[in-house]
């Protein structure tokens, strides 16, 4: 029992670190608070996204295989993480 607790903890603890490394105040800047805002008039609705799709969206900005008229700015946005950290995040926000 002693060593689910442990690993539940440290579980937890590479989770938290992963989800605080993802600056989530510079997204909400155009995406809205509550991520309902059509960044610029040209994103998707981010809160009718699902996290699965959230993830892949911000791991293809990343990689440069996902996006439009916005593709070079989210691509900077985002290169700076881990595909883990934006999974992470991901779940974070969406449905």
């Amino acid at each position: 029992m002693k060593k689910i607790v442990i690993a539940s903890i440290a579980t937890l603890a590479l989770a938290t670190a992963s989800i605080a490394a993802v600056n989530g105040k510079a997204c909400t800047s155009c995406h809205g608070a509550d991520w309902s805002k059509k960044a610029l008039g040209k994103s998707k609705n981010v809160a009718e996204m699902t996290h699965k799709e959230i993830a892949d969206s911000l791991i293809g900005y990343k990689n440069g295989t996902y996006g439009g008229p916005m593709k070079g700015l989210m691509k900077g946005q985002v290169a700076k993480y881990s595909d883990a950290d934006l999974e992470a995040f991901a779940q974070t926000i969406g449905k």
